[in-house]
């Protein structure tokens, strides 16, 4: 759980760890410290800072979060589990700041990659559902709840999912 410049310090380490094993001839050393850095190369692109932005995203420091979510270069090389939960907090930190639109965008591309449970899912797709409503499109937002319904297991999200049927149902008439 480290952020890029940790990542970064810690590659260096185990670079300068083997070329001193190799120094001294220490090729076993030198090998274990290649992996542990050929480790930490693969996990700053594969999982990079998600993790902690997760713990500030929880926290609610929405601004320290969004900023530790600004060192992923590129969200595509992400492995699959963490790009859904980077395009997650992407999303509801954009909601917070009343960006429906870039809400959107990283909502439909959270959407389609694995989340927590099917819960999570439903959320993302409630969230969806209330955009639509946003935009007086309840043809669109029934779509969504149709498909969070199948993926709700909590009772609040049931409620949830209800209650915009009805405002989606009143803009459809």
């Amino acid at each position: 759980m480290y952020n890029k410049l940790g990542r970064y310090v810690l590659m260096g380490i185990f670079i300068l760890s083997a070329l001193v094993s190799l120094y001294h001839q220490q090729h076993q050393l030198a090998a274990i410290s290649g992996l542990l850095f050929c480790f930490i190369l693969w996990s700053h692109f594969k999982h990079s800072s998600v993790l902690l932005a997760s713990k500030y995203f929880k926290n609610s420091d929405y601004d320290r979060a969004e900023k530790i979510l600004n060192e992923v270069d590129n969200p595509d090389r992400l492995a699959k589990g963490r790009r859904g939960f980077y395009e997650f907090m992407r999303a509801n930190i954009a909601l917070k700041r009343e960006d429906y639109e870039t809400a959107e965008h990283h909502f439909q591309i959270s959407s389609r990659f694995p989340l927590g449970g099917k819960n999570d899912k439903a959320y993302v797709l409630i969230h969806l559902a209330n955009l639509a409503l946003r935009k007086k499109d309840g043809a669109r937002a029934l779509t969504y709840t149709e498909k969070a319904k199948e993926l709700a297991t909590s009772s609040r999200s049931l409620e949830i999912i209800t209650n915009i049927e009805q405002e989606a149902k009143k803009l459809a008439n």
